[in-house]
């Protein structure tokens, strides 16, 4: 349970971070080349340490990286609450990538270690927790526009519950049956690094990194704009943009609760390729339609088809790696490096060409896992 807290503040602080650049916009006065920066470069300094705190986890004392990164995950909520620049604030995302990555990645890792044999399952509920942190986040800073506080008072409330949850870690974070007491001599851990290196040349590791990377596309990425185009192209308001934004995180929670029992019944990869091929049609009817509420319901069927995706790829990426939960996430953000360039690229096409052409970039998304997936199921 502990885990699955940890991910649903997680998410709850993406939750209220993308429901706020409009605000964030104006209050900062950014234009979408420096969104995108915001949105690229922390994570790409965030995915060039995250690698070495990954592995080192796999042969030392998981608990302490992971309490020792949600201090730093609260410290930079606190920053970006006091960030009155575009360089103190890009700072504190800089500041919470690996703080993240340490607290949240390393704790789905240790969440993966727990039930081997039930990756699919247990992702799946990990994926429900960071949800609900999703729909509760534009809930949270749409009751703040209501009475005139903004973004940053949103902050202030992270960083208190980020506190809480940090406190109840130190008490109930389980330690790790899998890394040693002693810090590793240099030689066994440059070693252990070698050796998640050599995994890339894996190519059924490497196929579920890379179609991971493509199908944020269709997650982080598309969430990431979402409030922005809904204000920009759509002509929403802030506060009814957060609001729509709880609706489609609405429609996205149900189905990851669904998916729980359905992946009792149906191969993962099975519903994938269906749901695939639904939002290879989806997207661009979204993109093309012009009235509003067509364009708003194509939007929620799009956010109903994209549930399980990362749950699925993940699951499949843990068992491809079996003991090595930790590499994993290593190799995740090795290979994320690239992918977290992509927000960058959609935001100086928006500035070249407007948000609306530069949307359809998303479309690699689907089109790539219809390309990539495996034709016959994986056992």
């Amino acid at each position: 349970m502990i885990f699955l807290i940890i991910e649903f503040i997680d998410e709850l602080v993406f939750g209220v971070g993308e429901a706020a650049w409009p605000l964030i916009r104006n209050d900062l006065h950014l234009n979408y080349a420096q969104i995108g920066l915001a949105l690229s470069l922390p994570g790409v300094i965030g995915n060039i340490f995250e690698p070495f705190l990954f592995v080192l986890g796999d042969v030392w004392k998981r608990r302490t990286i992971i309490l020792l990164g949600g201090v730093l995950f609260t410290l930079s909520l606190i920053l970006t609450s006091v960030s009155f620049s575009f360089v103190l604030l890009i700072l504190s995302f800089i500041l919470f990538n690996p703080a993240s990555g340490s607290f949240v990645s390393l704790s789905q890792a240790s969440l993966m270690d727990s039930d081997p044999v039930r990756h699919e399952q247990n992702m799946a509920r990990w994926t429900f927790a960071g949800s609900l942190g999703v729909l509760f986040g534009p809930l949270l800073l749409g009751g703040l526009i209501t009475f005139n506080l903004g973004w940053r008072p949103a902050y202030w409330i992270l960083a208190s519950i980020s506190i809480v949850i940090l406190l109840a870690a130190f008490k109930r974070l389980p330690r790790s049956q899998t890394s040693s007491g002693d810090f590793p001599s240099p030689r066994v851990y440059f070693e252990s690094l070698r050796s998640a290196f050599s995994a890339l040349k894996n190519w059924t590791v490497l196929r579920w990194l890379v179609l991971l990377e493509f199908s944020d596309l269709m997650l982080d990425i598309l969430h990431g704009f979402l409030a922005l185009y809904l204000v920009d192209v759509m002509r929403l308001t802030p506060a009814n943009a957060a609001f729509f934004l709880v609706v489609y995180t609405g429609i996205g929670l149900i189905g990851d609760f669904l998916l729980i029992p359905f992946l009792e019944q149906v191969k993962g990869l099975d519903y994938l390729r269906v749901s695939v091929i639904v939002e290879c049609i989806l997207l661009p009817l979204f993109l093309l339609s012009s009235q509003l509420w067509l364009k708003l319901t194509l939007l929620g069927f799009i956010g109903l088809f994209v549930v399980g995706w990362y749950a699925i790829l993940k699951a499949n990426l843990f068992s491809s790696m079996p003991g090595q939960s930790g590499t994993a996430q290593a190799l995740g953000s090795i290979s994320g490096i690239v992918g977290k360039l992509i927000p960058l690229g959609i935001g100086l096409a928006a500035q070249a060409y407007g948000l609306q052409a530069a949307m359809w970039l998303l479309l690699a998304g689907p089109v790539a896992l219809l390309i990539g997936l495996p034709r016959k199921p994986i056992v």
